[in-house]
């Protein structure tokens, strides 16, 4: 086969370009610590540079979050995720916050888990689904008991969703009272035993709209 040769300067461009696009994505996670973090550390903890929430050998009592300490309004995250367990869920929270003296938190999720992949959850506020792929497309577009990679993109009033390089959530929020800032959290949803596995987070500040 014969292999095309592009000219030096496009090269250079295009690993400028590269360089440039990926150092503007900044570390939320060192994989050693918990600095910028906040939450249960009887249920989150640090294994192989990952933060893992949950266990395999008892149930989760219930919802548990682990957040940043920083607020987010327009941004890109990029994050790896991996769901272990039969009937395990989770997800990651945008511009959401916590419920006083509780465990919950309020705002949009980026949702995890057989029949929820790549929908936008309304946590404890609408209680329900904004915005999905279909149903019967929802649990083929993961790799079970692997690592799948999470795009969440938050610009003004839109919200994008994609996993594994799947756009699933395409969604202008027409509620204007609905904050459009707030804090990032990982999720493991209270139920059977099961870990949430969260790693490579990284997120760039967009201007907005």
């Amino acid at each position: 086969m014969k292999r095309l040769l592009l000219p030096l300067s496009i090269v250079l461009i295009a690993a400028s370009v590269s360089a440039a696009d990926k150092s503007e994505f900044l570390p939320l996670f060192d994989g050693r610590t918990l600095d910028g973090w906040e939450g249960n550390l009887k249920v989150f903890r640090i294994e192989d540079g990952a933060i893992v929430a949950g266990s395999l050998k008892a149930r989760v009592p219930r919802n548990e979050f682990l957040c940043t300490r920083k607020e987010y309004g327009d941004f890109e995250l990029r994050l790896k995720f991996k769901l272990l367990g039969q009937g395990a869920n989770a997800g990651v929270q945008i511009r959401s916050r916590r419920v006083p003296n509780h465990n919950e938190m309020v705002g949009y999720q980026a949702d995890m888990g057989d029949g929820w992949w790549g929908c936008l959850y309304d946590e404890s506020r609408r209680r329900k689904v904004l915005a999905g792929p279909p149903k019967d497309q929802r649990n083929k577009i993961i790799n079970r008991d692997d690592w799948n990679t999470y795009v969440i993109r938050c610009q003004g009033r839109r919200i994008q969703l994609w996993i594994n390089g799947h756009l699933t959530v395409d969604y202008t929020e027409p509620d204007k009272s609905i904050p459009q800032t707030g804090l990032i959290g990982l999720q493991i949803h209270g139920g059977p035993p099961s870990e949430a596995w969260y790693k490579d987070i990284r997120i760039k500040e967009l201007p907005g709209n």
